[in-house]
């Protein structure tokens, strides 16, 4: 089964940067490889039961998806080679204080809708504040 697991997370203080990476592994058991997946971003408040679908891109990376709130200082990536999806967060506001999640599924029309994705990281805690 595919195992998403997040990292780079942590305090950053406001109009700050941070890189997020999303590694996955366990293609050996379905047979697909990450170029298989659309991988999406998350975001949820800690003890909060609404997850926030932040951005999303496309199995071949050409398509990318970004709610309003993060257009223009967030950028999503990925590289299949290293299996790695990647959320560059730039321009950082205490309002982007979340525990940010990966997420992949193989539904091609896929964009930041919950229901989508099928698989799930642990997720990594993001924090702005001076």
């Amino acid at each position: 089964q595919l195992k998403l697991v997040e990292s780079g997370g942590g305090l950053v203080q406001p109009g700050g940067s941070l890189r997020l990476s999303c590694a996955a592994s366990g293609f050996s058991l379905d047979g697909f490889s990450l170029d298989s997946y659309v991988v999406g971003w998350f975001r949820q408040a800690p003890g909060g039961n609404i997850r926030e679908g932040v951005s999303s891109i496309s199995s071949d990376g050409v398509y990318t998806y970004y709610a309003d709130s993060v257009k223009g200082r967030f950028t999503i990536s990925r590289d299949n080679a290293k299996n790695t999806v990647y959320l560059q967060m730039n321009s950082l506001k205490p309002e982007d204080t979340y525990v940010y999640y990966c997420a992949a599924t193989r539904y091609k029309g896929a964009t930041i809708k919950v229901y989508e994705y099928d698989y799930w990281g642990q997720g990594t805690q993001v924090t702005v504040s001076s």
